[in-house]
């Protein structure tokens, strides 16, 4: 299994996005599904490993381009044929680590989502697919968008509420010095919904839209008292 926690995306990394282009990215990825968990471009995720499919996919990665993928399954985990999500994001290996008892402490970057073409028969424990990158052409993008943090108080104040009801914890304040896309996707990234509704937020065409979905979403717990109905 794994462990996961949520980060800024490091501005260093900032410098590899801008000299990507889609047509550079690889169209045959190793896919890592991990069930109520999504994952942004320009975020950043420490991933602690043990499971040894992983730790022989994340071994192929490093003597390769560094590069995996994200992805959600839609059901419960088989190590064989999972029915996965067709969305996902891409992430590439910014830091390895392996501890004493051969764990693997990982920072994966991200850089664009993509969708799921086919699987590839490839042989190994861990599963890889063709992907295609059409449509997110904007992820590698750096545009401002037209939202203001103003804008985000609203999701900021209810999301607070749903957290403390439901046992999470967040630094609110470290949140609030990052970039406006950071925040919001942080947010989604770390928000106590079900795994369609983080899938929602992920396969939002922009920013504005993922803004507009968190909203749907938070007021729907808020007015069925946090009783986690996923919004259709």
């Amino acid at each position: 299994m794994h462990q996961y926690e949520h980060r800024s995306f490091s501005n260093n990394l900032l410098i590899f996005l801008g000299m990507n282009k889609i047509d550079n990215l690889p169209g045959i990825i190793p896919v890592f599904p991990l069930s109520n968990f999504i994952f942004f471009p320009k975020t950043s995720a420490p991933l602690n490993i043990f499971e040894p499919r992983y730790l022989q996919m994340i071994d192929q990665s490093i003597k390769s381009n560094r590069m995996i993928g994200m992805i959600q399954p839609k059901g419960l985990v088989n190590p064989k044929k999972t029915e996965l999500f067709k969305v996902g994001c891409l992430g590439k290996i910014s830091s390895f680590n392996e501890t004493d008892d051969g764990r693997y402490v990982i920072v994966l970057n991200g850089i664009t989502r993509f969708n799921i073409i086919d699987e590839v028969n490839n042989g190994k424990p861990f599963r890889e697919f063709k992907i295609s990158y059409k449509g997110f052409e904007n992820d590698l993008n750096n545009e401002e968008v037209n939202i203001n943090f103003s804008d985000l108080n609203l999701i900021f104040n209810d999301l607070k509420n749903i957290f403390e009801k439901q046992g999470y914890v967040i630094n609110w304040n470290e949140l609030e010095k990052q970039s406006l896309d950071q925040t919001l996707n942080t947010l989604s990234m770390a928000s106590p919904f079900s795994k369609e509704e983080k899938q929602m937020l992920l396969e939002a065409k922009d920013l504005v839209f993922r803004k507009k979905k968190l909203e749907q979403i938070i007021k729907l717990y808020s007015s069925d008292n946090f009783s986690n109905k996923t919004l259709q």
